[in-house]
């Protein structure tokens, strides 16, 4: 079976030795925009530990067993970083090295290869060779301590912040860029370091821009955007669903306050004093009606306010169904690929890869020497797939 020409990646092939978390999802984004990414699993797995079919962040790949413990089984990587535009490991720093398949031994195979390495704390640094996971490296950046009440802990936004959006997200903009490189004339390959403490620290540049101008306060729950502002939070409805709110702009917050119902008793959005009071009675509000009953109240308006739904209710939302930003792909219920291209449009092409299903198609594909699938599973080292 050949790959589906859809997508601006179409033609680009990415080589992504198996890991979990940022890596993955990264190489799945490079897939949907058309990349012919074939995943190195080894024996023993390095996925999320659920039904490899049903692990989404392997759609649109291509699947290969090898033992990179074995001589053979190195060959067979540095055979295939020899025809690859991209490959991307995300093992702790030194162990690509150590397994024959690092920066040196894959760019001396292909000297315009783009060599992506995905880890938390970055190649270099007292922390480098530690573990760590995503709420470990937002932690450090400051991200955290942003997010949730003023007398409370920080709350934790799933994996996605650091994992996906200061990780995954800057290496496919990391990849990208230098893959550009290598292709202009004269052009060569390069290592992308993508640490998840780098990509998270960048993503608040905003605020640190706010808190030199005096315009934020270095402390949770009390700022315009982290749920200070009575104008912008979460409300419990009624039937204990919620309400998020975002009328910042004053003729959306004057929106809001009438569709609301708040009469003109309460105090006004600029006086800081009295924030509290108003956060009380859009409170008092919110649960005289259930969610759904506020959701038909604000409904194509511009005040700026949005069910909180959650991720099985999400792909049934009108707007969202209307613009297809979900979809159902081999009997799974997922996102759609993103962003999208007016002429070269990404697409789900494949499920999710089984691990070493596509051996022999991509040997013969990538016109390489034929890949043997190793007999019997070896567990991995502990700490190799760590980020």
């Amino acid at each position: 079976m050949t790959q589906s020409a859809d997508g601006p990646l179409s033609g680009v092939r990415v080589v992504e030795l198996a890991g979990i978390g940022p890596g993955p999802f990264a190489a799945m984004l490079l897939a949907d925009l058309g990349a012919d990414v074939v995943r190195v699993d080894r024996p023993g797995g390095a996925g999320l530990g659920i039904d490899p079919a049903r692990d989404v962040t392997n759609r649109n790949k291509r699947s290969v067993l090898v033992d990179l413990k074995r001589s053979e089984g190195v060959e067979q990587v540095l055979a295939l970083a020899g025809r690859a535009d991209v490959l991307i490991e995300g093992y702790r720093p030194g162990v690509a090295e150590r397994l024959g398949v690092g920066p040196d031994a894959c760019l001396a195979r292909n000297p315009r290869l783009v060599y992506g390495r995905m880890t938390g704390w970055g190649q270099q640094g007292p922390l480098a060779g530690t573990a760590g996971h995503d709420i470990g490296y937002i932690a450090l950046t400051g991200a955290l301590g942003m997010i949730g009440p003023p007398d409370g802990p920080p709350a934790v936004p799933a994996n996605l912040l650091g994992d996906y959006a200061g990780g995954s997200l800057y290496l496919v903009i990391g990849v990208l860029a230098a893959l550009r490189h290598a292709r202009t004339e004269g052009g060569t390959g390069q290592v992308v370091d993508a640490a998840i403490v780098d990509g998270t620290a960048h993503l608040t540049a905003m605020i640190h821009g706010m808190l030199a101008a005096g315009g934020w306060q270095d402390r949770r729950g009390a700022n315009l955007l982290d749920g200070g502002a009575p104008f912008y939070g979460v409300y419990e409805t009624a039937d204990g669903g919620h309400m998020a709110v975002g009328a910042l702009e004053q003729r959306f917050y004057a929106e809001f306050v009438r569709l609301l119902g708040l009469g003109d008793e309460v105090p006004g959005r600029d006086d800081l004093a009295a924030w509290e009071e108003l956060r009380t009675a859009i409170a008092a509000r919110f649960r005289t009606r259930t969610r759904a009953e506020w959701t038909a109240v604000f409904q194509d308006s511009d005040a700026c306010v949005a069910p909180v739904l959650s991720l099985r209710e999400a792909p049934a939302h009108p707007h969202l169904a209307a613009r297809g930003t979900f979809t159902e792909h081999a009997g799974i219920t997922q996102p759609a690929p993103a962003p999208r291209f007016s002429a070269t449009p990404g697409t789900l092409r494949r499920p999710p890869a089984r691990p070493g299903a596509d051996t022999a198609e991509v040997a013969r594909d990538w016109d390489v020497p034929a890949l043997v699938t190793p007999g019997g599973a070896r567990p991995a080292e502990p700490g190799e797939a760590a980020r």
